[in-house]
């Protein structure tokens, strides 16, 4: 589907994580629509991203930054509005679920609200400025954390409450400029770190089966590339009504009844006599 997203330069955080990522499977995403990524990540992996695209004959930009610092996330928004002087859109992807619980130290909760919030405030308040020209959109990432909770992560919670609760500010505060701002939630996805977590666990299968157990639909988690699919579609004129809206795309885990969960079991053991 052609989304009309050629040539609009996305600025989009947390991109340069492990291929099939859910930020390195949105870069490749918006490089196949013909958009122009711009990344800030703070992994050099962002490099390569960015030469194995122009090899594809595709313009991108890659900014290393730490978003916890609001110097470097400055410097790196001015960087890439000086390479191509406007900011169409604005994707903020960057989450770590860092476990910052009620036993971690007052530094250690600020550090997961710089990471999973602040910079979100940042990058937004650096780019507006591109955006109200180009009457843009914001798109951010959210989690299942911020409305379910989750246990031992009061840092990381309490970031993503705040990500929602800045979707609806800023839809609010923009929509004169013709801003619209959404936010994606997800739940349960397979990713590389995902995978990475689920192994540290003394009995991996047996919690990653119990895990897909809890997910309504299709008792599966979320592919990357559904999240990205979804994502793409909100930040184009395809959803060009769309405005201050949480999108859950989770397999309906946060809103459906938990009595289906049986009910799927059942459907399973039919489809598999």
């Amino acid at each position: 589907m052609n989304l009309g997203l050629t040539d609009k330069v996305v600025l989009i955080t947390g991109a340069a994580g492990h291929a099939g990522s859910i930020g390195e499977t949105m870069l490749q995403a918006l490089a196949d629509e013909g958009a122009i990524p711009a990344i800030i990540d703070r992994n050099a992996r962002g490099f390569g991203y960015v030469e194995n695209l122009k090899d594809r004959g595709i313009d991108a930009h890659f900014a290393q930054t730490d978003v916890t610092d609001p110097v470097q996330i400055e410097k790196s928004v001015n960087e890439i509005i000086d390479k191509y002087g406007r900011i169409d859109v604005v994707i903020n992807n960057v989450g770590v679920n860092d476990g910052a619980g009620l036993d971690a130290s007052y530094e250690e909760f600020m550090q997961s609200l710089k990471l999973n919030l602040v910079s979100y405030f940042l990058v937004v308040k650096h780019a507006l400025p591109k955006l109200i020209e180009s009457k843009g959109n914001i798109l951010n990432i959210g989690s299942k954390v911020a409305l379910t909770g989750q246990g031992g992560t009061s840092g990381y919670a309490a970031a993503k409450g705040g990500v929602l609760a800045l979707t609806r500010e800023w839809a609010n505060d923009l929509i004169k400029h013709e801003i619209r701002v959404n936010a994606l939630i997800i739940a349960e996805s397979w990713t590389p770190a995902y995978d990475n977590w689920i192994k540290t666990l003394p009995n991996p299968e047996e919690t990653l089966a119990g895990i897909r157990k809890t997910i309504p639909y299709q008792g599966r988690m979320t592919r990357p590339e559904e999240i990205s699919d979804s994502a793409l579609f909100l930040i184009s004129e395809r959803s060009g009504h769309t405005t201050g809206q949480y999108v859950f795309v989770d397999g309906g885990y946060v809103h459906l009844d938990r009595a289906l969960l049986g009910q799927q079991e059942e459907a399973q053991s039919i489809s598999e006599a």
